[in-house]
């Protein structure tokens, strides 16, 4: 079943057409979870969540082409996980400022390339979930810190300030996986 006729069908209730969305897009939506939860079991949470959400809102949904309920989806998802991050005050609880470097030296571009992507999102993953959070809607979301501020109820400067630390944390682990595996 193409998008089109998924989401038609989502609309009207049927089961069976929710049951092939679910399998079809459940694995893709876990990734962009797990990204904001840290942790796999919060993730599983938060797609299931999130999929509640979706086929209760599927006449929110309108189709602009092929990808448009994949990308919907996606939205979804992540204004699950960050809704769950808002309710648990996670942007509050930070890493005490004597572990974050003032400054950082970025790694060159292809030495990052020669980790492995597991590797690297795992490193993301152990971010405190603040500098995540920030981090994943700056980098994979594309939002400004104006953006991120609106979305977080925090202040522009906070977002650039837990963007820089994180990038500050993640070069870090960057350079030490290097050293070691390089």
């Amino acid at each position: 079943m193409n998008e089109l006729e998924l989401s038609e069908r989502c609309r009207q209730g049927d089961n069976r057409a929710r049951k092939e969305l679910y399998e079809q897009y459940a694995g893709r939506m876990l990734g962009v979870c797990l990204r904001y939860a840290g942790d796999r079991d919060m993730a599983q949470d938060l797609v299931h969540d999130g999929f509640l959400k979706i086929f209760d809102s599927f006449d929110k949904f309108t189709w602009r082409g092929e990808g448009s309920l994949r990308a919907w989806m996606e939205r979804v998802m992540v204004n699950t996980a960050l809704q769950f991050l808002r309710k648990n005050d996670v942007m509050n609880q930070t890493t005490a400022l004597d572990e974050v470097p003032e400054t950082y030296e970025e790694p060159d571009a292809s030495a990052v390339e020669a980790i492995p992507q597991k590797v690297l999102m795992q490193f993301i993953n152990e971010l405190p979930a603040g500098y995540r959070t920030v981090f994943n809607l700056y980098t994979f979301e594309d939002k400004s810190h104006k953006e991120i501020a609106q979305m977080l109820g925090i202040n522009e400067k906070s977002s650039a300030s837990q963007l820089f630390r994180a990038k500050s944390v993640l070069a870090k682990k960057v350079k030490e996986w290097l050293v070691t595996n390089g």
